[in-house]
């Protein structure tokens, strides 16, 4: 990368549901360096009205990322973005102020809410005009169980734009994470006029839709004080932690495929319009906003969350391990007589996670496993080769919706550095397995940054993809090596 002097650093926070991260990239020398300056645990909280995210407690650690990132940054920090999970948000009281802390899109509550909205719009029609996967997580939903509940008609932004708000942002939704509404019109890319008015929710609640790559005002409050703060841009960059990682994939033609690997499998391709085929609604495939106004055509796959459970109540029973040894253990493991659907609703739901693996295999006719620890090895190389052959399924179903030919497989994610489920992938769709760097969302989020200061922008569709893919290809370098995971004839 050609040296780039005098430029001031930024930051990159990410959300996650299980972690969230502070990252400043800055330029010594005039060379990219990407630093995590801190990392905080997070997950649902179980409260009598059901499972929530203690909003408060995220953004303190946020706040204090960003003064990590200050006293590290002596040149100034230019912009700030945030990215995170979809379709949870918060609502505002008269005051601006969280009204209570937001659900977590993984409460039961959506599951009366999905069947009433459905009764009033059919799947089909609302897939028709949004393009979006049902899913009974997705924001329509838990909007409506806030009717239900309430009549609920606060206004409300999603969780990676509130922390941008409470910031000094104005109030706005990011595009890629609008699309994870179910609110979003295919065709004007606006907030649906019918889903609202069919449904009796209030779109005055909602936030103004803009562009990946907006500036959205600049840091404000107490971080103002500190000089790095002074003049910094807040960037709403792609705020779906999923289209910032797709953007660090620095790949050109029609040929490949990604994964985002992690708590969910986000599993697709890259469009320049949605594709809404009746082939595509039956199979429940989503046509969600990418960087640049590309369409991210994907499907969920549930990822690294039953493992993540699994290990939960191994550790519980005074079991604890990792996942770096359960990988070891799996090396040269047989292929299991059986396997498990990954996406099976139950498995969704925290809890009792070996109990429900065993109830599909005792339904398929096989022994379940014990709670002993030398089964564990069994349970990982069973899940591991499921999901697997989830990803395969999928991908199949891609190319033969889309007409592409698929070769490459790019995997993003804190889970593309595990070998041993890359191998299994590869065997079983017969693609060629390119794992990136685990911080592809953190890399994907910069790029966008590093246009929009540039000016490489575009009024349709925000920063401008090619741009992002410049920068992306710059910050990550040979990230995305060659893995060797090819399947053979």
């Amino acid at each position: 990368m050609e040296p780039l002097p005098n430029r001031q650093a930024s930051v990159a926070v990410d959300l996650g549901a299980q972690s969230c991260r502070v990252s400043l990239l800055r330029w010594p020398r005039g060379q990219a360096q990407i630093k995590t300056v801190d990392r905080f645990p997070n997950g649902p909280v179980r409260s009598a009205e059901g499972w929530r995210w203690d909003i408060g407690r995220i953004l303190e650690g946020v706040v204090r990322g960003l003064h990590a990132a200050a006293a590290l940054a002596p040149e100034g920090i230019a912009s700030v973005a945030v990215d995170g999970w979809a379709v949870d948000y918060v609502c505002l009281d008269d005051r601006g102020e969280p009204a209570e802390d937001p659900f977590c899109y993984r409460d039961l509550r959506t599951e009366a809410s999905e069947r009433q909205v459905h009764s009033i719009l059919s799947p089909a029609r609302l897939y028709a005009l949004t393009g979006v996967q049902i899913l009974r997580i997705n924001t329509l939903y838990q909007l409506y169980a806030d009717k239900m509940a309430r009549n609920q008609r606060s206004p409300w932004l999603l969780l990676p734009e509130y922390v941008c708000h409470r910031l000094g942002g104005r109030r706005v939704a990011e595009y890629t994470n609008a699309t994870h509404t179910a609110l979003v019109d295919l065709g004007t890319r606006n907030w649906c006029q019918e889903i609202f008015d069919q449904l009796g929710l209030d779109q005055t609640a909602a936030p103004e839709i803009v562009p990946s790559g907006t500036v959205i005002g600049a840091i404000e409050g107490q971080l103002r004080g500190l000089a790095a703060f002074r003049g910094t841009k807040l960037i709403a960059a792609a705020t779906h932690d999923t289209a910032a990682a797709i953007a660090a994939v620095p790949a050109e033609g029609e040929d490949w495929a990604f994964i985002s690997s992690g708590t969910w499998s986000l599993v697709g391709t890259v469009l320049d319009s949605p594709c809404v085929r009746e082939e595509a609604r039956k199979l429940n495939f989503t046509n969600l906003g990418g960087a640049g106004g590309k369409i991210c055509f994907l499907k969920n796959v549930n990822g690294m969350w039953t493992l993540s459970q699994c290990m939960e109540e191994w550790e519980r029973a005074g079991h604890p391990t990792s996942v770096v040894q359960l990988v070891a253990a799996c090396a040269g493991m047989p292929r299991p007589p059986a396997l498990i659907d990954v996406d099976e609703p139950q498995l969704l739901l925290p809890g009792n996670t070996l109990q429900k693996i065993n109830a599909q295999l005792e339904r398929l006719g096989h022994p379940p496993f014990s709670q002993e620890k030398a089964e564990i090895p069994k349970i990982v190389n069973l899940l591991f080769h499921s999901l697997a052959a989830r990803y395969a399924a999928v991908l199949s179903s891609i190319g033969q919706i889309t007409g592409k030919k698929l070769r490459r497989l790019f995997i993003v994610g804190g889970a593309s550095q595990n070998h041993y489920l890359n191998l299994l992938t590869a065997e079983r769709s017969g693609l060629t397995v390119l794992p990136g760097p685990v911080e592809s969302t953190t890399i994907g989020n910069f790029a966008i940054q590093l246009a929009a200061l540039d000016g490489d922008w575009s009024r349709s569709g925000g920063v401008v993809a090619r741009s992002v893919a410049h920068y992306a290809e710059q910050l990550i370098g040979n990230s995305f090596a060659l893995s060797g995971d090819r399947k053979t004839d």
